[in-house]
């Protein structure tokens, strides 16, 4: 890590903290000591269900509100030798629901009937319960289901799994203040044989890009009946995944997707399952690669499709390349040859694309070795140098005089004190920088130590927006995975900052009105 950041770490500790604590954390940092923390993530968990979790006053001002649209809804499960148990809890949460028009759609695939769920069954009409003589695997039993549902809108359950008492009522009133979207999802947590609650899944809004290599979403899902009509049923080609495959067929077309942010779902960690083992069920992985590749094919993209990294389930994509369009990398520089030579040297000596340029723009240097530098980089055909000569810095100027005096489809922002790690950075950034809808593409940053300086911005942090994962440690998951993972973000650092040429003069063009 570099000695400006520590500086500029310390400096945000004195304004937070003030000059005691600051002092008592760098030598805690000298010396490797780390602070406990206050709460173990059971115990963090607990408490932030007991503040953002709805209680008995706000459930029951909930089951007084009267929704304008108050759709169907067809709640879907395959059963296959039902635990009696997990069952009759599942009946439970679906008759506790504070939203109660709904449907229970029942589909056993078991060897054998079992009474006791027939009775629970008859004490609710709204529950339907077929037995299918046979069992027809996850999607088999679950498309058995989808065929005698009757609801406007359909959710999928897992006959183990449970809802939160209130979440068919999150999920109608974001049908009520979202026109009625055609795909909807929540947050989820995972719950233990006692009943107690962890883990909890806090994710995305919609994400495109990350759906493509990772099922992010799982549950819980709903989506409206004509919309599944569209794409179709369950596919048993992808059993194991079959889920992550219906869920890319339903986004592919769905025009309004809904993210709602609670915990509305709570998976079932039984001995040996998914939730409690993420490679319990290897063949799901590959099914999940699989569903990844045909998505593509439906989206008419070209490229293949790996296992990313060691964390199964994540997948990573190598986009084919139309054509072989020129990227021009701009890096500016002021007297920063220290940076500038490995920087330069790393491209030239791992970059495996052929059509790139090397564009460093100078800044107003004053020392002779620069310049001398500069002219011993100029033999190269590769590598130019523009001179900018306004005395005050202006870091967007100066991106957009670069722009303005080279000639790729693409760009390349730079910083001059980065290195080139990875040698088929350039196809991998214009792999997904050729797709219209996608704007800039970053990468993951490291520090010298390894640890992550950069891995996206998002809105909504560290006041307004900040860096994500900054300082974790190489070779550590973060949340989920999500060092490991092709995301959305909201921004990417202009230290490494890939994008179309097209964007820059579209924005430029737009600013001067």
């Amino acid at each position: 890590m570099s000695l400006k950041h520590r500086l500029n770490q310390i400096k945000y500790y004195l304004n937070r903290y003030g000059f005691w604590k600051t002092v008592v954390k760098c030598i805690k940092r000298a010396f490797g000591i780390k602070d406990a923390p206050l709460y173990t993530d059971s115990e963090a968990y607990e408490k932030w269900i007991e503040h953002n979790e709805p209680d008995g006053k706000a459930l029951r001002e909930m089951a007084s509100t009267n929704f304008e649209i108050k759709p169907l809804i067809s709640v879907v499960v395959p059963m296959y030798n039902t635990n009696e148990q997990y069952f009759s809890e599942l009946i439970d949460c679906m008759q506790k629901q504070i939203y109660t028009n709904w449907e229970l759609c029942l589909a056993d695939g078991s060897e054998k009937k079992n009474q006791k769920f027939e009775d629970l069954i008859e004490r609710d009409n709204r529950i339907f319960y077929k037995y299918l003589d046979e069992n027809k695997g996850i999607s088999g039993n679950s498309n058995e289901a989808l065929k005698f549902t009757n609801g406007e809108y359909i959710a999928l359950l897992d006959h183990d799994d449970l809802l939160a008492e209130n979440a068919l009522f999150e999920f109608v009133k974001a049908i009520n203040e979202n026109n009625m979207p055609d795909f909807i999802y929540s947050d989820e947590d995972k719950i233990n044989s006692e009943g107690k609650r962890y883990n909890p899944y806090f994710k995305p809004d919609f994400s495109p890009e990350t759906l493509a290599v990772h099922n992010y979403i799982t549950h819980l899902i709903m989506f409206k009946k004509v919309l599944l009509d569209e794409v179709g049923l369950f596919n048993e080609e992808f059993n194991g995944a079959q889920d992550y495959d219906l869920i890319l067929r339903l986004t592919e077309k769905a025009n309004n997707i809904v993210h709602i942010s609670k915990v509305l779902y709570h998976w079932r960690a039984a001995d040996g399952s998914t939730a409690e083992i993420a490679d319990s069920k290897p063949y799901a992985f590959e099914a999940g690669r699989e569903a990844a590749k045909a998505h593509l094919e439906r989206l008419g993209l070209s490229g293949t499709v790996e296992d990313g990294q060691d964390i199964p389930g994540v997948y990573k994509i190598n986009y084919d390349i139309k054509g072989e369009p020129k990227v021009s990398i701009l890096i500016p520089n002021k007297d920063g040859l220290k940076y500038l030579k490995p920087c330069i040297n790393s491209i030239l000596k791992l970059t495996t694309y052929k059509n790139y340029e090397i564009v460093i723009i100078e800044n107003n240097s004053e020392n002779k070795s620069t310049f001398k530098y500069y002219e011993k980089l100029k033999e190269n055909p590769r590598i130019k140098v523009l001179y900018y000569t306004e005395k005050e810095f202006n870091y967007s100027k100066i991106i957009n005089y670069g722009v303005e005096n080279t000639s790729g489809e693409y760009v390349l922002q730079l910083n001059n004190d980065t290195r080139v790690i990875t040698r088929n950075w350039l196809e991998l950034f214009i792999g997904y920088a050729q797709q219209e809808k996608i704007g800039a593409v970053g990468a993951r940053l490291y520090y010298k130590d390894k640890s992550i300086q950069h891995a996206g911005i998002a809105i909504g942090i560290a006041g307004t927006a900040g860096a994500l994962l900054v300082n974790l440690e190489y070779g550590k998951h973060a949340y989920y995975g999500f060092e490991a993972i092709t995301r959305n973000v909201s921004a990417v650092t202009g230290a490494c900052l890939f994008a179309r040429r097209s964007i820059y003069e579209e924005v430029r063009i737009y600013g001067r009105k």
